[in-house]
């Protein structure tokens, strides 16, 4: 009897736990409202991130009201061709907010005699999808000159090439960001997240951004989409501590399975290999990857550190729902899409003419 009482116990205080998380993902226990709050965006108002209240939805429907119709049109017509460009968009929408917030400072090219841009960093160089950046910004500057930014462009190239498999728009995207005028590699290479990163130093970068624990756990759900070279994770499947070992918190089969993928011929490194980041499918938008990481197959250092923290590894379980991780990862969108925003008026800021230079 004492047995099935601890049992019980047990179960309850575990189902407490995840009810507690949902309501924390939910924002159940906050009723007001704002205008960020909608009915798909529900409990948004109670995380709002502290730079969300200088942009605003359709910005541009006085200005230039086809805007974002044309945006769509442009990358649902690529994303239909090349469906794998879905998560190269979105890739380039993360690594400009985390580098000087959403600026689209990223999209800089580097000029002769200065100090590298963004895109010259390391963590860059693999980056596809400026070219269609480039298409959509030279339809709209014929459109509407000098009023669309670029860093809202792709903003909204990134939401729209997500959400093509939906037929539908997943999150709202707030407009009104203006572009930078700085690039350097150098901040580029201090300021994104390291796939090799650990809970904490992930969870401190996020934090510096306005972003808490569950922003970080959906955010890392973009690795449901997307392939990475073997060269980025090699150390952690072949030589975790020095000692030609394999990182034990890695499930053995899957790891066997990347072996096979990143090995040539010869069985030696082939760092140039490419697999996808989410065993369950490379192209589809879905709560895979959180049922794949809670079975330890999640393929960077920084995705198995989600559970190495209790809170992070019960939001994790909780988004092996897709219904529940589509909901959150639209509103931590919202957030990470507002990281330290210029607009209008703000130093530093303008629309350029050309996203690959400053006017």
């Amino acid at each position: 009897m004492a047995k099935n009482q601890q049992t019980l116990a047990r179960f309850l205080f575990s189902l407490g736990l995840v009810l507690a998380v949902l309501l924390y993902v939910d924002g159940k226990g906050d009723s007001r409202s704002n205008g960020h709050n909608n009915g798909h965006n529900n409990g948004h108002a109670r995380r709002r991130g502290r730079w969300e209240g200088k942009l605003k939805m359709k910005f541009y429907h006085k200005t230039c009201p086809e805007a974002e119709d044309i945006v769509n049109e442009i990358v649902s017509e690529k994303v239909k061709a090349s469906p794998s460009l879905a998560a190269k968009l979105l890739r380039v929408h993360y690594h400009d907010c985390f580098v000087r917030g959403c600026d689209a400072s990223l999209l800089l090219d580097s000029v002769a005699g200065k100090a590298a841009s963004e895109k010259e960093a390391r963590p860059n160089l693999s980056l596809v999808g400026f070219g269609i950046i480039d298409e959509i910004k030279s339809v709209l500057e014929k459109r509407c000159p000098k009023t669309v930014s670029c860093a809202d462009i792709l903003t909204l190239a990134a939401r729209d090439a997500v959400s093509y498999q939906y037929g539908r728009p997943l999150w709202n995207v707030f407009t009104g960001r203006v572009d930078g005028r700085v690039s350097l590699a150098t901040e580029a290479t201090r300021d994104l997240p390291s796939a090799g990163a650990n809970f904490t130093s992930l969870q401190k970068l996020f934090a510096e951004s306005d972003l808490d624990v569950v922003d970080l756990v959906a955010l890392s759900g973009a690795h449901t989409i997307g392939t990475a070279r073997c060269g980025v994770f090699s150390r952690r499947l072949l030589n975790f501590t020095g000692k030609g070992d394999t990182d034990p918190s890695l499930n053995s089969s899957y790891a066997s399975f990347l072996k096979s993928k990143c090995s040539d011929k010869s069985q030696r490194l082939n760092s140039t290999a490419v697999v996808g980041m989410d065993p369950t499918g490379a192209l589809s938008f879905d709560s895979g990857y959180f049922v794949s990481l809670l079975q330890h197959k999640g393929l960077f250092t920084s995705d198995a550190a989600l559970l190495t923290d209790p809170s992070a590894a019960h939001i994790a379980s909780v988004f092996q729902n897709s219904e529940s991780f589509l909901a959150q990862f639209g509103r931590s969108m919202i957030k990470m899409s507002s990281i330290k925003v210029l607009t209008l008026g703000d130093e530093g800021g303008e629309i350029r003419r050309n996203c690959r230079v400053v006017n």
